[in-house]
């Protein structure tokens, strides 16, 4: 098939994700329609046939990967039924996979979006924060604290893996390690708020 044999949004949107996923980190801001056109093999205006601009392709491709991240989330927390080992997991899948997928990883952070654009993906995004709230309950922590449990595991893992993106971490000592100490204080620290101590 050629690259302009089949285009459409959802092929529109799989060329996008590999410009995302080619370059990195930083690829989610530099996304452009020129690029996503370029690896399709069609002049830019054909795009908006399929997406409505670039806000459009940024939605797409956002929605795509808070949708991953999502199934990921879910897939790690089914691993075990311990909730100590269940919130544990989780923040390590978050890890892997925004290592494995930095640009995705950064388009899932949702900032850029308008209210008017928000939509599916603002909802996709809640499904995971929702999964999130039930790994912090399942802790006990009390219904009362569970956003800013929610909110400080978010804080806790987010700040590591963008840290660690963007080069943060330059001494010799294994980072992984430094990840695990920070995941097993948050879930330490959990479990003495749901204690009240």
């Amino acid at each position: 098939m050629s690259p302009r044999a089949g285009l459409d949004r959802a092929a529109v949107t799989e060329h996008a994700l590999a410009v995302v996923d080619a370059g990195g980190p930083e690829a989610w801001q530099a996304l452009s329609l020129a690029a996503v056109a370029a690896r399709a093999g069609v002049a830019v205006p054909s795009l908006y046939k399929h997406v409505d601009g670039l806000p459009g392709l940024r939605r797409e491709v956002a929605l795509r990967a808070v949708t991953e991240l999502d199934d990921v989330v879910a897939a790690a927390a089914a691993t075990t039924d311990d909730p100590d080992a269940r919130l544990r997991a989780v923040a390590h899948a978050i890890r892997a996979w925004a290592r494995r997928r930095p640009g995705r990883y950064q388009a899932v952070q949702g900032g850029w979006l308008s209210h008017e654009d928000a939509g599916e993906v603002r909802a996709a995004s809640l499904r995971a924060v929702d999964r999130l709230a039930a790994l912090v309950a399942d802790l006990g922590v009390p219904p009362e604290r569970r956003v800013d449990a929610v909110r400080a595991v978010r804080a806790g893992v987010h700040g590591f893996v963008v840290l660690e993106l963007e080069g943060g971490f330059g001494m010799t000592e294994d980072v992984g390690t430094s990840f695990a100490y920070l995941v097993d204080g948050l879930v330490a620290g959990l479990r003495r708020a749901a204690d009240g101590t």
